[in-house]
């Protein structure tokens, strides 16, 4: 069984919907042979009032964001920059199926949230450094704020998501059960 990712850490709350895969990594890197290539371009072309990915992606390993998150091209390539950038946790109200589909593949989540939680964690936690953190055994996410305030909120995966995130990915299941 490969190691299982991390679903911990600082958030980055990106505050629309509809973010594709050219703007989490653009189309014109598709052509690198590395996963680690692609680290430096992750959501260079996110158009956001106030976003820097240059600062903004600082040490953060989780993405809070609102809906058909990963739509455009269905490539492995998106979730792949998020995951060298050590960010393999994204909770939204929904995905693009295939995105969704190639975090999971990847042993990465892809969580939904309904609209008026997702609106919820907003309010109250992104003005401020946020950290959350993942108890899978609970099913559930806390998150912390600088300023003390403090959530936590249960979540649901399917079994078979569950199993490629515990065999971190489609290939590590595959090598194990094939």
């Amino acid at each position: 069984m490969t190691e299982r990712k991390e679903f911990n850490g600082k958030v980055l709350f990106l505050d629309r919907s509809d973010i594709n895969t050219d703007e989490i990594i653009p189309a014109k890197y598709l052509t690198e042979i590395t996963k680690e290539a692609l680290k430096p371009n992750l959501l260079e072309d996110l158009s956001l009032d106030n976003f820097d990915p240059s600062k903004d992606l600082e040490e953060k390993r989780v993405i809070i964001t609102r809906s058909n998150f990963g739509c455009g091209s269905s490539r492995e390539h998106a979730p792949w920059a998020l995951e060298v950038n050590g960010i393999n946790l994204v909770i939204a109200e929904d995905f693009a199926r295939i995105f969704r589909q190639n975090m999971y593949n990847c042993g990465m989540m892809a969580v939904e949230l309904p609209a008026k939680e997702i609106e919820s964690l907003f309010e109250d936690f992104s003005k401020e450094e946020t950290t959350l953190t993942t108890d899978m055994e609970k099913n559930t996410f806390t998150l912390k704020s600088s300023s003390g305030k403090s959530r936590t909120l249960p979540f649901n995966i399917s079994g078979f998501d569950r199993t490629l995130v515990e065999y971190g990915g489609w290939v590590g299941y595959a090598d194990t059960n094939y």
